[in-house]
């Protein structure tokens, strides 16, 4: 059984700043219908240890992070809330 987790859209957000690459993943986030699947492209250092924290905190649920090799693929789930 594959466990591959396919995603409906795609935010590369390599180069940007903290926390300009969290408010844009948020709001693309909230613009898809709920328990669809987001992969961010995500620099290393400040932006992949702050990103899916701050995306847990308001309420999303962080699927998986990849090392890309220079990047990071980080697997987001816009989940309901209750």
């Amino acid at each position: 059984m594959s466990n591959l987790l396919t995603p409906d859209a795609q935010l590369d957000l390599r180069g940007t700043p903290c926390p300009i690459n969290f408010v844009r993943t948020k709001l693309r986030l909230q613009q898809m219908q709920p328990e669809t699947l987001l992969e961010v492209w995500l620099d290393p250092g400040e932006p992949i240890e702050q990103v899916p924290d701050s995306l847990i905190m308001a309420g999303f649920k962080v699927e998986q992070i990849t090392d890309c090799a220079g990047y990071f693929a980080l697997l987001v789930r816009h989940s309901v809330v209750a």
